[in-house]
C-alpha cells in the first residue's frame, strides 16, 4: 500500500459521494431559487457540454491509442486533459443547473424510450466515472501501474460511453432549447 494511500483514497471517496449528491441535488432545485450570473445568456451550455463531452470522448480514444503504442507520456496528457475537460464540464453543468430551468424532452414514438434508455444509463454510469478516473489517475501518477491497468480495464469503456452518449443526449434534446 502507497503512504499516500491513507489520505487519496479518502479524499477520492469523499469527493465521489460528495459531488454526485450535489449534481442530484440541483435536479430538485425551484425556479426561484435560479441564480442570474449577472444576466449573462447561458442557454448555450448545453452545446458547450456537448463539445466538452465529443473531446473528451476524443482525447480518451487517442489516449488508447497511444498507449496501446508505448507513447506514455502523449497518453499522459491525453488523459489529463480529457479528465480537465470533463471538470470544466461538472462545473459548466452545474453552473447550467443553477441558471436555467430544466427543458422536457418532447420526443415521441420509438425517440421516447430510446432517448429517456440513453439518458438514464448516461446518467447511472456517469456516477462511478469520477472515482474510477481519479483513482486511475492517482494509480498512474504514483507509478503504480499494475494497478492502473485493473482500475482502466474498468474506467475507459465507462467514461467512453458516458462521453459519446453525452453527445447523443444533447442531440435528441437539441430540438427543445431555446
Amino acid at each position: 500500500m502507497n503512504q499516500n494511500d491513507k489520505f487519496y483514497i479518502p479524499l477520492i471517496v469523499a469527493l465521489s459521494v460528495i459531488i454526485p449528491l450535489a449534481v442530484a441535488g440541483l435536479m430538485f432545485l425551484p425556479d426561484d431559487l435560479r441564480l442570474s450570473f449577472g444576466g449573462a445568456d447561458l442557454r448555450s451550455l448545453p452545446f458547450f457540454h456537448a463539445v466538452l463531452n465529443a473531446s473528451t470522448a476524443v482525447l480518451l480514444f487517442v489516449g488508447f491509442v497511444w498507449i496501446k503504442n508505448k507513447k506514455i507520456a502523449l497518453h499522459r496528457i491525453s488523459m489529463m486533459s480529457a479528465f480537465i475537460l470533463s471538470a470544466i464540464f461538472l462545473v459548466s453543468y452545474v453552473i447550467s443547473k443553477l441558471s436555467n430551468s430544466p427543458v422536457p424532452y418532447g420526443g415521441e414514438g420509438w425517440l421516447r424510450p430510446t432517448y429517456f434508455f440513453i439518458l438514464i444509463s448516461h446518467i447511472l454510469l456517469s456516477i462511478p466515472v469520477l472515482p474510477l478516473a481519479l483513482l486511475a489517475i492517482y494509480r498512474g501518477v504514483t507509478g503504480e501501474f499494475q494497478k492502473h491497468v485493473k482500475i482502466v480495464k474498468w474506467t475507459f469503456p465507462i467514461w467512453m460511453y458516458v462521453a459519446i452518449t453525452g453527445v447523443l443526449v444533447y442531440l435528441f434534446m437539441m430540438p427543445y432549447y431555446a
